[in-house]
């Protein structure tokens, strides 16, 4: 019984970007997102979300398929679609915008050139283990 009311406990403090945050890890892991990094960014000032996930693919086909999976999870568990989107039709960097949290997927060479984690340096960084 204890068990139980611990695990209540500690699902209460979830907040809907920590579920969007980890549906969109699991639409990237399925694709096989390439380096998976979350920023937390609720403890910073003057940000534009909470979240922000990046991740990179080989190519523009799975680049597209990345930024598809995610929409398609998100959307069966929850029925959201992003706010904004932006990059798929080139399928360089394609954003995807849910407000509470921010994607980011990336071919390799535009993550490199970009450089996003290194803007939010300050932010609470998790790694993601590849599937």
């Amino acid at each position: 019984m204890a068990k139980t009311a611990k695990v209540l406990k500690a699902a209460k403090f979830r907040t809907a970007a920590d579920e969007l945050t980890e549906l969109a890890v699991k639409g990237l892991q399925e694709k096989k997102g390439r380096e998976i990094v979350c920023l937390d960014l609720r403890q910073l000032r003057s940000t534009v979300t909470d979240m922000f996930i990046v991740c990179h693919g080989d190519s523009t086909t799975q680049v597209d398929a990345l930024a598809r999976s995610v929409e398609e999870i998100i959307y069966k568990e929850t029925g959201e679609s992003p706010m904004y989107k932006e990059g798929a039709e080139n399928a360089q960097w394609i954003l995807l915008d849910y407000i509470n949290i921010v994607i980011h997927i990336f071919q390799k060479e535009f993550r490199e050139h970009y450089g996003i984690e290194n803007l939010w340096a300050d932010a609470q960084v998790r790694q993601v283990e590849s599937n």
